[in-house]
């Protein structure tokens, strides 16, 4: 009986995995907002009964997208700079890379197109997913407060999707801001940490 059950998991699993494979297709083709889930049925080669059965209605189904999309992306990113030692520099690298693999995908790219509402802005702010997965990053490089760690992981994803929706003039300009800008906020050199630390104790001393 296990086995049943677990191999009815998995022909569920590859089931929605084709649903999301055709319903990618169509985002690389045009904007996201425009594909209905009638048109995301025909591609996948199934009725409108079988789609619903997996996903309930299309905010479902572009959440399963985003978050199965952000999981490869991050394992993709992950590998780029895992060889890199100095936090600082694979911070830099890892936002660099994630934009550019976003560029990269159509089907992606299209959820921050400016020629209509680039709701992949308001998915990647709401995502609980996105959020957990830029902290473990953020943990990667260095210990710090879970809470302060949360928060700087918000506000990353805020500014990278600001990027991807207004971007600079090409990847240096971007790469300058975000050593400039970025960098030093989320992930802020030692000297600068004691720094900080030594004056709160001179204010409250």
């Amino acid at each position: 009986m296990a086995g049943k059950d677990w191999l009815g998991s998995r022909r569920a699993e590859v089931a929605a995995d084709r649903i999301l494979d055709a319903a990618g297709e169509l985002f690389a083709g045009q904007h996201v907002s425009t594909v209905g889930m009638n048109d995301i049925a025909r591609a996948a080669g199934c009725s409108r009964a079988t789609l619903y059965r997996y996903f309930e209605n299309r905010e479902v189904l572009h959440t399963a997208y985003v978050h199965r999309e952000a999981y490869r992306l991050h394992e993709q990113m992950t590998e780029l700079v895992n060889g890199i030692p100095d936090p600082r520099e694979r911070l830099l690298a890892g936002l660099s890379a994630s934009m550019k693999l976003v560029r990269e995908s159509p089907a992606l790219s299209s959820w921050f197109a400016t020629t209509d509402s680039p709701i992949g802005a308001e998915m990647a702010e709401q995502s609980e997913v996105i959020q957990a997965l830029t902290s473990g990053f953020l943990l990667s490089l260095r210990p710090d407060d879970p809470d302060v760690v949360h928060r700087r992981a918000r506000w990353l994803v805020r500014v990278l999707t600001s990027l991807l929706i207004f971007p600079g003039r090409d990847a240096d300009d971007e790469r300058a801001m975000l050593e400039e800008f970025v960098v030093p906020m989320v992930c802020p050199n030692d000297s600068a940490v004691d720094g900080s630390k030594q004056n709160s104790e001179r204010s409250f001393g």
